[in-house]
């Protein structure tokens, strides 16, 4: 008893402390470090990629801060506070998304843009890779755990609802990525085992559906990943000029700016769907082996800010957006090198552009509003 009195005083400062700079900005440092660390490195292979373009690197500079600004505006938002108005924002972004279908702008043979008056031209669906977790996240909170039937069904149709309407303008790369963020909540949320093995089936029944539905250039480009040398001047030229890009760096790499396959114009792309092509012929599978470690680090993080949520929609979200920033990489890896189909799905804060960087540091700003929740009073 005297040893407590004698520190009761020392544990009363100890519990009046105030929070630390990193808490009151409700950042997490380890991940905004891993983060830096990706921008860097983004920017160096990018200087490579664009024909050692300054301007491009000074361009992606200005993207990288708006998009930091952005993620950091995003975390001091307290995910409670939001909850109600999620409903009527998903509602509202399928209004836009019916809206690109009727009035949308088109470029290199989508439509997929929208022009207001007195706002820059967006895609509406960037916007929907945010709303599309947030509003299954906030349905399945609302229920029993693990999910009955009728919920799965319900929260695959809120999934399955923007995906078509994503997939008609037509833009397979980030349909999938939405679509694979929604299934994740539905994962997380403790589905059973039965529903996964029914939804694979029922995926392998609908296959011949899915291709009939499918673009005639869609088509071609998985005719391609299955047979790239078919067309080796045609179609498959972009996927065997990869291949040829990642082989030729080796272990080591042939040197910053000293890439032949991008420096002379075989490689397609270099600042943006197959800048990791870039990346391989000039550092070499080190360079690679990085970038992805970084990436895995995120990923980790990530869970780990998801399994210390108190509630289960934080929980639900901040694993679901952890995920899908991997999905990014898993694809854009998969397709540069020819393990899966070309769907133009960007490398998270390494290609070239500003709205998929600004897209992924605002739900990496929900995960970190998340994570600042449970060590805040609210």
């Amino acid at each position: 008893m005297a040893d407590f009195q004698r520190l009761a005083p020392e544990l009363r400062s100890h519990l009046k402390r105030k929070p630390g700079l990193w808490v009151k900005l409700k950042l997490d440092p380890s991940l905004l470090v891993l983060l830096l660390a990706i921008m860097s490195f983004g920017l160096v292979v990018l200087y490579s990629g664009s024909g050692s373009s300054e301007i491009a690197v000074q361009k992606q500079m200005v993207r990288y801060g708006l998009a930091l600004m952005a993620m950091l505006f995003v975390a001091q938002i307290n995910m409670r506070h939001v909850q109600q108005w999620i409903p009527l924002v998903y509602i509202f972004g399928i209004i836009l998304l019916v809206a690109v279908l009727f009035s949308g702008v088109g470029a290199k043979g989508a439509q997929r843009w929208l022009e207001i008056p007195g706002l820059p031209r967006f895609q509406p669906s960037e916007i929907m890779k945010l709303v599309v977790p947030l509003t299954v996240s906030w349905y399945l909170a609302n229920q029993l755990r693990p999910p009955r039937l009728i919920h799965v069904i319900v929260s695959m149709a809120l999934v399955l609802l923007p995906v078509l309407l994503i997939a008609k303008q037509p833009d397979l790369g980030t349909s999938v990525i939405i679509g694979a963020s929604g299934v994740f909540v539905i994962f997380f949320a403790g589905l059973l085992w039965r529903y996964l093995i029914a939804a694979a089936i029922l995926g392998a029944a609908g296959l011949p559906l899915v291709w009939s539905g499918m673009r005639e250039y869609q088509k071609q480009r998985v005719v391609t990943f299955l047979d790239p040398e078919s067309d080796p001047l045609g179609a498959g030229w972009n996927i065997i000029q990869s291949k040829i890009a990642i082989g030729s760096g080796g272990i080591n790499g042939k040197g910053w700016l000293q890439g032949t396959q991008s420096h002379l114009d075989f490689l397609p792309e270099t600042k943006t769907d197959f800048i990791v092509a870039v990346l391989a012929e000039e550092f070499g599978l080190l360079g690679v082996c990085l970038l992805l470690t970084l990436y895995f680090l995120v990923l980790v993080r990530g869970l780990i800010i998801a399994g210390a949520a108190i509630l289960p929609f934080d929980r639900m979200l901040a694993a679901s957006l952890t995920l899908t920033f991997f999905v990014y990489v898993m694809v854009n890896v998969g397709m540069v090198s020819g393990l899966l189909p070309v769907v133009g799905v960007p490398l998270p804060l390494v290609s070239y552009g500003g709205t998929s960087a600004v897209t992924l540091m605002v739900s990496l700003g929900v995960l970190m509003s998340i994570n600042a929740r449970r060590r805040l009073p609210t």
